[in-house]
């Protein structure tokens, strides 16, 4: 690929004539109760964060600045936090992050179908600001990503689409939509989680994994989603029927290898091999995890790099606090991350992540725990490997992590042993 300096043609224009669609409107169900109130894009992260912040930072520091999030499922949080801290762009020189939520807009007066229909849907509004390049992206997994080096790889290919992929083992590809490619890594067929996925040729044991990204032409766009529309069989989803036949119908459809533009993000693995950080956190095993990882020394994603910020929204909070420092009762945090507004008064937390406006009170232990905003945790508890969900009351004296029968009773344990506690299930205590 050409360095940006010699790239023959103006990739700041190119920039500001592509037209991103963060598709925001799916509940998540796999994280169970925690989404019972609102859509997995609103679901917080890393402390002071959402998960959609992810995609819309990408956005902005990549230099796209006209944006427009669709949304569907339980949106009043989502769309507060987007009103609330994505309104800075200026309207008057065109950029703009927009809320499109889902408003019954053709004559059949149904909500979205699927991914591709909720573009569909929306196809007049899209055509009004009139876009060279279409970049979809879905609005529920963490990453940094420069999408300016996508939109590069996507003309200098020529391309019709271009999907940004993650090279997986064979193994772990089951679970993804994957391409199949040749040797210029042109796309020869696109397959949801194949028995035998196809190999990369360059790298047999590894496979190509859709991340949900795509970069169209808006007119191959415009045309893939009407005859999509028309067929009465389809799903209308992206990944399980545009796609598909665009492959079929396209020998202009690549595959971009997301380590050419993952920003400063790359995990190595126990085999030493290095792969770029991408997460879907839309369990309740992978979102612990990805949150616990941030308490680590170093952490997979680096949310300390202030050349590509996630930007967001919070209610502005006195500092976290520790008070009380006697042998029976001290307040302390070791190897964790602690937001604004969090007391820990008289209590210990090691290996957790706390959300703002936390409490933690006198001689209880929190271990290897995520516990979301507004959270009480009350005297003498216990609270291992555990999410604690927002607005939750801890009673004093729960024990959580030390026995599995009264954990299962109580609350939802998962396999791997994360029990996750909402407001709701205190409540039949």
């Amino acid at each position: 690929m050409h360095s940006f300096n010699e790239l023959p043609y103006d990739l700041h224009h190119t920039m500001r004539s592509t037209f991103a669609l963060v598709l925001a409107g799916g509940r998540g169900t796999r994280l169970l109760q925690l989404t019972d109130d609102e859509a997995k894009p609103a679901m917080p992260f890393g402390g002071k964060f959402r998960i959609i912040d992810f995609p819309l930072s990408n956005c902005i520091n990549s230099g796209i600045r006209q944006i427009a999030v669709l949304t569907q499922y339980k949106a009043h949080t989502l769309i507060q936090h987007i009103q609330r801290g994505w309104g800075f762009l200026r309207a008057e020189i065109n950029e703009f992050v927009e809320l499109w939520p889902a408003q019954q807009q053709l004559d059949t007066a149904v909500w979205y179908q699927g991914t591709a229909d909720a573009v569909y849907q929306n196809l007049q509004l899209m055509r009004s600001r009139m876009p060279q390049y279409v970049l979809v992206l879905a609005g529920d997994h963490v990453y940094k990503q420069d999408y300016s080096r996508l939109l590069a790889h996507h003309i200098e290919k020529a391309a019709d689409v271009t999907i940004s992929c993650l090279e997986v083992p064979l193994m772990d590809a089951v679970g993804f939509g994957v391409v199949g490619v040749d040797a210029a890594d042109r796309i020869t067929s696109f397959i949801e989680k194949p028995k035998n996925p196809p190999a990369i040729p360059s790298q047999p044991d590894c496979a190509f994994a859709s991340m949900g990204i795509y970069v169209f032409n808006t007119d191959v766009l415009i045309s893939a989603l009407e005859q999509d529309a028309r067929d009465s069989r389809s799903s209308h989803d992206f990944g399980k029927d545009v796609i598909p036949n665009l492959v079929v119908r396209s020998s202009k459809v690549f595959a971009h290898r997301f380590a050419d533009s993952c920003v400063h993000c790359v995990v190595q693995r126990e085999n030493g091999q290095m792969e770029p950080y991408w997460r879907d956190v839309g369990t309740v095993d992978a979102y612990w995890a990805a949150n616990i990882d941030l308490t680590t020394v170093t952490p997979e994603l680096d949310l300390y790099d202030a050349s590509w910020p996630i930007w967001t929204y919070q209610i502005q909070q006195p500092a976290a606090k520790f008070v009380f420092d006697s042998n029976d009762r001290r307040g302390m945090a070791v190897d964790s991350v602690l937001s604004a507004g969090c007391i820990v008064s008289g209590g210990i937390v090691r290996r957790s992540l706390l959300f703002s406006t936390v409490r933690v009170n006198s001689y209880s232990l929190v271990e290897d725990t995520v516990v979301l905003p507004s959270s009480d945790i009350g005297r003498h508890c216990i609270l291992k490997k555990c999410i604690i969900g927002s607005n939750c009351n801890i009673p004093e004296g729960l024990v959580v992590g030390q026995n599995t029968e009264d954990d299962v009773k109580r609350f939802y344990r998962t396999s791997s042993g994360i029990t996750l506690i909402t407001a709701k299930m205190l409540k039949k205590l």
